[in-house]
């Protein structure tokens, strides 16, 4: 994903991809109404929205997920795949098919169409920062979807971790149960800028695309769940 080292002093760069111009013109509104972010580019249609990633290299893709030429799926993927930015995704619905496949693409959050300018910002924000995001309303059934078992899937082989120290198990832990980053530098007694390296390992280590995949992964191999038995 982009290099977040050294934003503090400069704008949040966002790329804003919505093919109905009418309400990509009320995104752009509501963004360039905070003096923290910046619109660094417009693009109609899924295409367009990979190219100018890859030409602009925004810190963020505001990315429509039903668009023409290329799904926002589709864009989401190469996007993340590529490492161009990071893209949080707008969904009208709270729950469909778009919304499970922009989590695999590795989008690296979701929000509702009809979220407040508060919302939209601190969720532009909250992203560029290196966190995952997911609109209240979706939150709860998207980690049921993922967690639920399936008769033709096996069951989730916990194996797949040894290849993390006890402390990036204990980070993944911890975004299992939705943590920030500052929460789990609270809890773990340790710098918010360690718990993000051991982040970025983590998902590099288990070929996951965002945090919000590793809070999936970790809530299907049921970790944190004696903790969370506890509260």
């Amino acid at each position: 994903m982009t290099d977040r080292t050294d934003r503090t002093d400069r704008p949040v760069r966002v790329l804003v991809a919505e093919d109905q111009s009418a309400v990509r013109a009320g995104l752009v509104l509501i963004l360039r109404s905070a003096p923290d972010i910046e619109v660094a580019g417009e693009a109609a249609d899924g295409e367009e929205a990979v190219r100018l990633a890859a030409e602009l290299r925004p810190d963020l893709v505001l990315m429509d997920v039903q668009m023409p030429r290329l799904d926002g799926v589709s864009a989401t993927r190469e996007i993340t795949g590529q490492g161009l930015a990071d893209v949080l995704v707008l969904t009208t619905f709270d729950l469909d098919e778009y919304v499970f496949g922009a989590l695999r693409a590795g989008a690296a959050g979701f929000l509702l169409k009809t979220s407040d300018a508060a919302t939209l910002l601190a969720a532009v924000r909250t992203v560029a920062a290196g966190e995952g995001i997911i609109a209240p309303a979706v939150t709860r059934r998207l980690i049921a979807e993922f967690a639920a078992p399936r008769t033709a899937a096996p069951a989730p082989d916990t194996a797949a971790l040894d290849v993390l120290t006890p402390r990036e198990r204990e980070v993944l832990d911890c975004l299992g149960e939705g943590l920030s980053n500052a929460d789990i530098a609270g809890r773990l007694d340790m710098a918010e800028a360690t718990v993000k390296t051991h982040v970025s390992r983590l998902l590099n280590k288990l070929a996951l695309r965002s945090r919000v995949q590793a809070a999936v992964l970790a809530q299907e191999l049921g970790l944190g769940a004696a903790r969370r038995g506890t509260h």
